[in-house]
């Protein structure tokens, strides 16, 4: 059958736009989706030009993943600035017809890993880290192992920075850790006084696999991204050890130089790190004790909405994705350590938090790296580019006057760690430096943003 769709679009891909010579610009999702970026370019078949309105013709032949996330596609473009807005309908009847497909069903992001990427993940860690943090909570004491280049118990006068790096969904904290100090010794003479921590989040697989002491924290795949009691030891949210993790640098005995916390996150990594963001408790402590703290947000796969609407400007339709608005896309059925919280003083600290979204402009390969494809995160955006602008344009409308956070795009740079914080965006980000003219920033509302014209 044919589906015909009509919509507005302007100055899209013309000639005058750099787009195809006759106006016109085609694409075919599928597997050679990454060397056809479906924002440069609409997907399906479709030939629009600069006019008022286009007419989108589908041939839908067969029930397929690929049609679905092209029609997506087609609405999220449009959150790009270069691009118009009035994506809504699109993206809704994309979803729509996603659903009545049944290409979004809901399964949970380890499920619907294929089984090479599943055996990854359950695969033990190749490696622990040597040095080991205290949690002490009500719910018991554990054991938090962490790489760092300094003794996590010795005191470091020299010490004025601190990079807190998150690792991600295969829990290499020694990659990461290796990454830190790549991107401290890329900054040369900046970097000095810069102490690099990655704390490791293991499975109960990793701990059987080292014969790790009983102590130690381990938590489900999943649960240790959302802030989920860990399983062992005790029940302890992996948000309370990052807790402990931030009150240690508040140690003045410890740290008496120390000015600045940055806390980074890359992809599951980065997942952690934004609901942290939200619900954590001793990033402010920091700030009390004059310690700034500043949050890395980094392509992460999905984000916290803190309603049901999503980037379409409609609420979540119903039965048609319940997990959509639950932990930890949205607030319902949240763990123990953030329920305990109230909602408006989640989203009204969360606002005023330094967090900065750092966004490769080339993650926009909607089928590899481990992103989430479930229907909760496709209601976010086809890919993790088009979630993270969509996501910030969201909290500028819940907050047109109070937002201190930004975007800030990295050109050329896909779903790569490395180099997003070693590009020249991300080590101005990392070490509070001036911006190169060469990185999209998108501004919070904010005076203070405003004023800084970031």
């Amino acid at each position: 059958m044919t589906l015909t769709i009509r919509f507005q679009v302007s100055a899209i891909d013309s000639p005058a736009a750099g787009g195809a010579g006759d106006g016109c610009r085609e694409w075919a999702g599928g597997a050679n989706a990454a060397q056809n970026r479906p924002t440069d370019a609409l997907p399906v078949t479709v030939r629009q030009r600069a006019t008022d309105s286009a007419t989108i013709a589908v041939k839908v032949i067969s029930a397929t993943r690929s049609v679905a996330m092209s029609l997506i596609s087609v609405a999220f473009a449009s959150i790009r600035r270069s691009r118009v807005l009035p994506a809504a309908r699109t993206l809704a009847f994309a979803i729509s017809v996603a659903a009545a497909l049944g290409v979004l069903g809901g399964a949970h992001p380890a499920e619907a890993a294929t089984p090479t990427q599943r055996e990854r993940l359950e695969a033990p860690v190749k490696a622990v880290a040597d040095q080991r943090l205290t949690v002490d909570t009500p719910q018991g004491n554990a054991m938090l192992p962490v790489y760092a280049d300094h003794p996590v118990d010795k005191a470091a006068p020299d010490i004025t920075r601190v990079f807190i790096v998150i690792h991600g969904t295969l829990r290499n904290a020694d990659a990461y850790y290796a990454s830190g100090l790549k991107v401290v010794e890329k900054a040369g003479a900046v970097g000095q006084g810069t102490m690099v921590v990655a704390p490791q989040f293991l499975t109960r697989a990793d701990t059987r696999a080292f014969s790790l002491p009983a102590p130690t924290l381990a938590w489900t795949q999943e649960g240790w991204k959302g802030g989920e009691p860990a399983r062992q030891p005790a029940p302890i949210s992996s948000f309370t050890a990052l807790d402990a993790l931030l009150a240690h640098f508040a140690d003045r005995g410890l740290y008496p130089a120390l000015s600045t916390v940055v806390v980074i996150g890359h992809s599951a990594g980065a997942q952690l790190l934004q609901r942290y963001a939200v619900a954590g408790h001793e990033g402010d402590a920091l700030a009390r004790a004059g310690i700034a703290v500043r949050y890395v947000v980094a392509n992460p796969s999905s984000y916290l909405y803190f309603d049901d609407e999503r980037p379409d400007g409609q609420p979540i339709a119903g039965g048609t994705c319940p997990s959509a608005t639950e932990w930890k896309y949205g607030l319902k059925s949240a763990p123990p350590y953030v329920a305990s919280q109230d909602v408006r003083d989640l989203e009204t600290r969360y606002a005023a938090r330094h967090v900065v979204y750092l966004l490769g402009q080339a993650d926009t390969n909607p089928y590899t790296h481990f992103i989430d494809r479930s229907c909760a995160a496709m209601a976010q955006g086809p890919y993790r580019l088009a979630r993270g602008l969509a996501y910030f344009d969201y909290l500028k409308k819940r907050h047109p006057d109070d937002l201190a956070q930004q975007v800030v795009e990295v050109p050329g740079v896909g779903h790569d760690g490395l180099g997003m914080f070693t590009s020249a965006c991300g080590l101005a980000v990392l070490f509070g430096q001036a911006l190169p003219q060469s990185c999209p920033v998108v501004a919070g509302t904010a005076p203070d943003m405003r004023a800084a014209g970031q």
